[in-house]
């Protein structure tokens, strides 16, 4: 690797550090350009950035938005990158793979984009099936994604019971056993992911993907 390809990778993280979409926009397609390894610039560049970020929002240095704007210009640089891959033919062995959305009723997204964005900079390969997602519509992804984990989100106590309604669901289609279900969100606490039975539960993004990781025993 020359040095004007390590500067790229060095500048790809600060564009996510500093919450810059459109130098990030910028500096993937100038690495796909320069003919930079699509997975070197989504792990060093991109992805450092963010676990930078995740640790600083975990230290209570940066407050939410700026994790937002940080996991959008990740998303950004991501979506590009990962496109070229796609039209090379190069196929990134996934960590795992996770099926998320918000309950039903719910129509914050913000939460469940963060969590989907860090699960893809850890190398999950990610279905997100939006806001306001039913059961149904949940029970449907597992059959044709076959994930390792479901995540349902929600912001509002009054969604909350959603939760457990896919969980139910889950159950009566025969589909339990196969998936582990986390839940999360504003109102969502350890104690109530027990009560309907989920299997984990993140207090936020960032362990999120640790409970993660333990529950498919990737640590």
């Amino acid at each position: 690797m020359d040095i004007q390809e390590i500067n790229l990778l060095k500048k790809l993280r600060q564009a996510v550090i500093e919450d810059s979409s459109p130098d990030a926009e910028q500096l993937a397609y100038n690495a796909v350009e320069m003919g930079v390894n699509p997975l070197v610039a989504l792990d060093e560049g991109l992805n450092s950035g963010i676990s930078f970020v995740g640790e600083a929002f975990g230290r209570g240095e940066i407050f939410l938005p700026d994790l937002v704007m940080a996991a959008e210009a990740m998303k950004v640089g991501s979506s590009i990158l990962l496109e070229k891959l796609k039209c090379e033919g190069i196929k990134r062995k996934p960590m795992g793979c996770l099926v998320i959305g918000t309950a039903a009723g719910d129509l914050h997204d913000i939460g469940k984009t963060i969590v989907a964005t860090l699960f893809m900079a850890k190398g999950f390969q990610v279905y997100d099936l939006g806001m306001d997602v039913s059961a149904s519509v949940f029970i449907d992804a597992v059959r044709r994604y076959t994930p390792d984990i479901v995540g349902i989100s929600c912001l509002l106590t009054t969604t909350m019971h959603a939760q457990g309604d896919v969980i139910k669901e889950l159950a009566r289609a025969g589909l339990r056993p196969q998936v582990k279900v986390m839940v999360g969100g504003g109102p969502v606490t350890s104690e109530w992911a027990e009560r309907i039975g989920a299997d984990g539960y993140g207090a936020d993004a960032f362990e999120a993907v640790v409970t993660a990781k333990r529950l498919l025993q990737l640590e």
